[in-house]
């Protein structure tokens, strides 16, 4: 199988740096697993068509990882909680 590029925005950097350790642990997690599989996300629509949102429990608290793909990149773009999530992935 081909290596998959992940590649981040600077609003997925800027928020996963104010994470603390074990939320990035479980951010690195998720990553992790829509790298191996891409479909786990729900895909968006009308503005957000093309991106995907994964939600995954994050130090019992429900997280969002937005992100695009294609089979050879991850592209994430946004990480954090619901919200205003949708209103500053749109800004993103």
């Amino acid at each position: 199988m081909a290596e998959v590029r992940v590649q981040q925005t600077n609003a997925f950097l800027r928020a996963y740096k104010k994470l603390r350790d074990n939320q990035k642990d479980a951010v690195d997690g998720a990553v992790a697993a829509i790298v191996a599989d891409p479909t786990l996300g729900v895909a968006k629509k009308g503005d957000l068509n093309g991106v995907f949102v994964y939600k995954f429990d994050c130090i019992n608290q429900l997280f969002l990882l937005a992100y695009e793909f294609d089979p050879a990149t991850r592209v994430l773009l946004l990480v954090g909680t619901h919200e205003n999530f949708y209103r500053n992935l749109k800004r993103a």
